[in-house]
C-alpha cells in the first residue's frame, strides 16, 4: 500500500471519477470529493465539498488547501481555468481526463487535433466536445507543466456505465435466442476498463507520470470480442449454451434505423467501418509505457455481470422488439440489398465519442 496522500477528485460521484475516489480510499488515502452533488453520492469515507463550476460556488472551501494529487474530468474550458487558479499552486500532481475526440480524423489513426475553443468557452454541445477538450488540455499544460498527466480515453466500460455499451452484450447473450450482431466480424473494437483506468491514474500520481497519452486497450475484431463475452459468461456459469449470432451487414443495419455507438435503438460499441477504424485502433504502447495494465475482457465482463445480475436491466440499447424486426427483415431481404438511396451523411452519422467519465 502506498503512503497516505491527500487526494482531490473533482467529480467523484459518477463512473470514472467515482471509481478513482473509491480506489483511492481502498489504498488508504484521504479523499476529498468536490462536485455539485446532483448526479450521485460520493463513496463512503470521502470528504464532500459542494462545488458548482458554473458559479464558482465552493472554490473558497478548496482555495489554499494542498493536495498530493488532483483528478479532473471537466469538459467546459470556462470551468477549468478558475479551478486551476484556486488549486494549481498547491497541487503536486494533476491528472486530467480528456478524450480521443480531440482528434480530427476517425477513419485512420492521426494525431491532428481540433482547433481549440476559446479558453472561456461555456459551450456544452456535443459538436464542440473535442475542441473544448483541446482547450481544457492546453489550460492544464500551461499551468501545471510537468506536473500534469493528460490521458485521452476512448470508450470507457464497466458496471456503472450509464450508456451500457459493453453491458448490452452480456445481458443480451444471457437472454438467449437469435442475437443480432453487426458485421463484419473483423471490424475493430477498442475500450478501457473503468477500474483499470482508475487504478492506473492513481499509480501514475504515485510515480509522477506526466505528458499526454491515449488511454485505451488493444483492439479486437468484433467477432473475437463477442466470442470472449460468451466465454466469460459460460465460465461464470451464466450460459449453458451459446446464443446463435446472426451477422448483419452494417449497411442493412443503418437502413433499418439501428444506431451506432450508444443510445436508443443502438448496438453497443458498434461504429461503421472503415469510417471509424482509426477511432477503434489507437496505439496502446504509450499507455503501457506509462504503467497501464489491462484486465482480460473476461474479467471486465464478469465484473459487469456481478454488479448487475441482481436486477439486470439495460439503460440503453436495442430493444428486443426492434431486434426482432431487423432480423425478420434481414432474413427476408434480397441478396445484396444495402445502402441504396441513403446519402453519406445518413449512412455514417455517428456522434463523436463522449467520455462517460464526465459528471459535471
Amino acid at each position: 500500500m502506498s503512503t497516505e496522500k491527500q487526494i482531490l477528485v473533482l467529480g467523484g460521484t459518477v463512473f470514472l471519477s467515482l471509481a478513482i475516489a473509491r480506489h483511492a480510499l481502498e489504498r488508504g488515502h484521504r479523499v476529498t470529493v468536490a462536485s455539485r452533488g446532483t448526479t450521485g453520492e460520493p463513496p463512503e469515507g470521502a470528504e464532500f465539498v459542494k462545488l458548482d463550476r458554473a458559479t464558482g460556488e465552493g472554490l473558497d472551501a478548496l482555495r489554499g488547501r494542498a493536495f498530493d494529487a488532483v483528478f479532473d474530468v471537466a469538459r467546459i474550458p470556462a470551468h477549468v481555468g478558475p479551478v486551476l487558479d484556486a488549486l494549481a499552486g498547491n497541487a503536486s500532481h494533476w491528472s486530467f481526463v480528456s478524450t480521443i475526440s480531440v482528434y480530427k480524423h476517425f477513419d485512420a489513426v492521426s494525431d491532428d487535433l481540433h482547433e481549440p475553443t476559446a479558453a472561456d468557452s461555456t459551450d456544452p454541445s456535443l459538436e464542440a466536445y473535442g475542441a473544448s477538450k483541446v482547450a481544457c488540455e492546453q489550460l492544464v499544460r500551461e499551468r501545471l507543466g510537468d506536473k500534469a498527466f493528460i490521458t485521452r480515453p476512448g470508450l470507457i466500460v464497466g458496471p456503472a456505465d450509464r450508456n451500457d455499451r459493453l453491458g448490452y452484450w452480456p445481458l443480451r447473450f444471457a437472454e438467449g435466442g437469435e442475437v443480432l450482431a453487426p458485421g463484419p466480424r473483423e471490424r475493430p473494437v477498442q475500450w478501457i476498463d473503468v477500474d483499470d483506468y482508475a487504478s492506473w491514474l492513481l499509480d501514475a500520481a504515485d510515480t509522477g507520470e506526466h505528458g499526454t497519452v491515449d488511454a485505451i486497450d488493444e483492439p479486437l475484431g468484433f467477432g473475437a470480442f463477442l466470442d470472449q463475452v460468451g466465454d466469460a459468461l459460460t465460465e461464470h456459469g451464466v450460459l449453458a449454451e451459446r446464443p446463435d449470432l446472426t451477422w448483419v451487414s452494417q449497411e442493412f443495419l443503418l437502413e433499418q434505423g439501428v444506431n451506432p455507438w450508444s443510445g436508443p435503438d443502438s448496438l453497443g460499441m458498434w461504429v461503421p467501418t472503415p469510417d471509424y477504424d482509426g477511432f477503434q485502433t489507437r496505439p496502446t504502447g504509450p499507455a503501457v509505457a506509462a504503467g497501464f495494465r489491462a484486465s482480460r475482457l473476461g474479467d471486465t465482463v464478469r465484473r459487469w455481470w456481478d454488479a448487475n445480475a441482481a436486477a439486470p436491466q439495460l439503460k440503453a440499447g436495442l430493444t428486443r422488439q426492434k431486434e426482432g424486426e431487423v432480423l425478420a427483415a434481414w432474413h427476408d431481404a434480397p441478396v445484396g440489398e444495402g445502402l441504396a438511396g441513403l446519402d453519406a451523411e445518413r449512412r455514417f452519422a455517428v456522434p463523436r465519442a463522449e467520455t462517460p467519465a464526465y459528471d459535471g
